[in-house]
């Protein structure tokens, strides 16, 4: 049973939450043309939807530049390994 939106707000609050799913979907996967008509029409009139999928869009390629960046450039310093594998050490024989 769906739940009928009474108010302005609850309506706009809702067609907003849709297009964000929309704007994040639209990254991974191609829409359908229903989809790409009703995040089209959204976007045309709400400026913070429009803010939110630059955002996304923004966040989205820097976690994939950053993880499809060169092994080599992501490197733990020495120093760091050693007190690392000390503490490994220690939690297995039960020390402190």
């Amino acid at each position: 049973m769906k739940k009928e939106l009474k108010t302005e707000i609850e309506r706009i609050a809702y067609n907003c939450r849709k297009a964000t799913l929309l704007i994040e979907k639209k990254q991974i996967i191609e829409l359908n043309p229903r989809e790409k008509m009703e995040l089209k029409l959204h976007l045309a009139g709400c400026y913070i939807c429009r803010v939110y999928e630059q955002q996304s869009i923004l966040i989205n390629t820097m976690v994939r530049s950053l993880f499809n960046s060169p092994v080599n450039e992501v490197k733990l310093d020495e120093e760091f390994k050693k007190r690392l594998q000390k503490m490994i050490e220690n939690k297995i024989s039960g020390r402190r």
